[in-house]
């Protein structure tokens, strides 16, 4: 009689402990994952602090829209499919519209996209916006959706990581 209850006293503290084991190590993997995310997220901060951009001119002829946009930051830009570019125009017929352009790679600019048409000067890093270069972006919009001259309108520029910069221009 009193070694069945001594086999169950083992079997419980056998059980209590695996219980005890799964739950610390449970525990011990949330708390990684928690820190991996925490300081992931501290990089990604860090990266936006040391970013800059800033929109130094902007013409446009009607159709086209031409933004220089000089890195004033530290850190290097070149994920161009990723920067967001919105503009808020009013057009001939006198509609205010707000679009959000796409990027599109080339040379070539199609309607309602944009283009990188020159990094200058261009030297250290081919094709990727380093600190103190200047970009030039080439916004192409429909002929027949062409700005108002006497129109203000507006531009937004966002970096991949979430760094903007905006500025008013005349139609």
């Amino acid at each position: 009689m009193g070694f069945g209850s001594i086999i169950s006293a083992m079997v419980s503290v056998a059980a209590i402990l695996l219980a005890s084991y799964v739950c610390s190590k449970g525990g011990f993997y949330m708390t990684d994952v928690l820190a991996d995310s925490v300081m992931e997220m501290q990089d990604n901060k860090n990266e936006m602090l040391k970013t800059e951009i800033e929109i130094t001119n902007i013409t446009t002829d009607g159709v086209d829209i031409l933004v220089s946009l000089n890195n004033t930051g530290s850190v290097k830009i070149g994920d161009f499919a990723y920067m967001d570019v919105i503009v808020r125009y009013c057009n001939a017929s006198g509609t205010t519209k707000t679009f959000w352009v796409p990027y599109l790679e080339g040379n070539d600019p199609a309607t309602n996209r944009w283009i990188v048409k020159d990094i200058n000067p261009d030297l250290v890093n081919p094709d990727i916006l380093d600190p103190d270069e200047e970009m030039e972006l080439q916004i192409r919009l429909s002929a027949e959706d062409s700005l108002e001259s006497s129109s203000t309108n507006w531009l937004q520029v966002t970096a991949p990581n979430g760094v903007t910069d905006s500025g008013y221009f005349k139609g």
